[in-house]
């Protein structure tokens, strides 16, 4: 009896604490995007000081989108890939201006919000294979695996020998981050409430007690937004109707669909915010535009506020005021380090690879195209790239095992314009 009363007394996290908690959880994240993005975008040509305002106020404006409209438990910033899609292939490859690369996103967004607004959109994700779903799903864990894994130091470019190396173990930024995976770990399979965010402040405050803090925060100063207007609505629309833009606009149409569409189905906690939050994710990534920066995205590091118990839009809404409070608190960034960070990010990965026990590996033909996806999303760090193959080989396999008739004809076409979105990167990228 004791012990029953005893546990009565114990304090229950109301759902809005919850969401609370999750919100701070995923935006601490996702906030390296406040500095890595206009860090990619100013070899573009976009001033990373005006940027860091583009990115701050699609990432706040979009997540409310999808908090408000969708009710989704979805973090909205621009995306790691597109953004290099945009600076890399179009820019620097293919020798447009930013604001031509503006205007090609503009325009691939609006193709993305009427696909998202028909049931085109409903009856794609419902044609797609079952187990495709899983392999995106453990692909964007395995992604977020090995992303950690670079931030704790623990794994490095092999430069010409391998892939990746082991990095230094004695150093101590990569000692505070094996801290920070035991510390989380520990936290997380005793289920202690706030287990994320407390992993994040303990390793951070002992960081900075060692002297391993963050790094490569810009120097911006909040006068500077005066002079944002000058990325504001700047798309070059001069080259429209020529190859390369035809071209470029089909292929980074086909990346925000379908990756969208991938990350939306394997973090959506609640399958029936699909078509909101799908919705939403189009409309904030329209916008993104016109504030002057690549496109946004749903952020595969919301899983890590999912995790933390985030179920509805105050989730979302939540990480949208931070990002916008990070106006007045970047240089307080340099004080998170990414040790702090990366133990979130690789647990979070893991446990959407845990999706994998679902996958029917006793059919080869099933289990080969997830395993494409499975491998070639970190391999790449590119979602688009990983579906594309996926896509690509399903069709083939079933063809092959004379099992034609388990492909429905939406795949027969999805593997075919994934087949000409490769073809033409690989055009463009030349």
């Amino acid at each position: 009896m004791e012990n029953k009363i005893k546990r009565s007394w114990q304090p229950k996290k109301t759902p809005i604490q919850k969401e609370i908690l999750a919100g701070i959880t995923g935006f601490f994240a996702i906030s390296y995007i406040i500095i890595v993005n206009p860090i990619i975008l100013t070899d573009a040509g976009i001033p990373a000081n005006l940027s860091v305002f583009a990115t701050i106020f699609s990432s706040f404006i979009g997540s409310l989108i999808m908090g408000i409209w969708a009710d989704a438990p979805i973090i909205i910033t621009p995306g790691m890939g597109v953004n290099a899609f945009f600076t890399y292939t179009l820019v620097v490859g293919m020798d447009l201006t930013w604001e031509q690369a503006v205007a090609i996103s503009i325009i691939s967004s609006f193709l993305y919000m009427v696909i998202a607004f028909t049931p085109i959109s409903e009856y794609l994700a419902q044609k797609i294979p079952q187990n495709l779903k899983i392999g995106i799903t453990a692909g964007i864990g395995m992604f977020l695996v090995v992303l950690g894994l670079e931030k704790a130091g623990i794994v490095k470019s092999g430069g010409s020998r391998s892939l990746l190396a082991m990095g230094n173990l004695l150093a101590p930024e990569v000692i505070l981050s094996l801290l920070g995976i035991m510390l989380t770990l520990i936290l997380f399979l005793r289920r202690v409430p706030g287990d994320f965010i407390i992993g994040i402040i303990v390793i951070s405050i002992l960081g900075n007690i060692i002297g391993v803090k963050g790094s490569n925060v810009p120097n911006i100063r909040l006068t500077e937004i005066s002079k944002y207007s000058e990325i504001v609505a700047q798309g070059d629309f001069s080259q429209l109707f020529t190859l390369k833009f035809l071209i470029a606009i089909f292929s980074m149409t086909m990346i925000l669909v379908f990756e969208s569409m991938g990350i939306l189905e394997g973090l959506l906690p609640v399958k029936s915010q699909f078509k909101k939050a799908f919705q939403a994710s189009s409309i904030a990534a329209f916008l993104s535009g016109f504030l002057g920066t690549s496109p946004t995205v749903a952020a595969a590091e919301s899983a890590s506020g999912i995790q933390s118990g985030g179920r509805r839009g105050a989730m979302a809404i939540i990480s949208g005021l931070l990002f916008l409070a990070a106006i007045f608190l970047i240089p307080l960034l340099s004080f998170i380090p990414e040790s702090a960070i990366a133990p979130v990010i690789i647990i979070t990965g893991a446990i959407m690879m845990q999706q994998l026990r679902f996958v029917k590996f006793a059919d080869f033909s099933e289990w080969f195209p997830t395993f494409l996806i499975l491998v070639l999303i970190p391999l790449t760090s590119s979602i688009s790239t990983g579906l594309a193959f996926g896509f690509i080989v399903y069709p083939i396999c079933k063809l092959v095992v004379g099992n034609y008739h388990d492909v429905s004809k939406v795949m027969y076409v999805l593997s075919f314009l994934f087949l000409i979105q490769l073809i033409c990167e690989s055009i463009i990228g030349q």
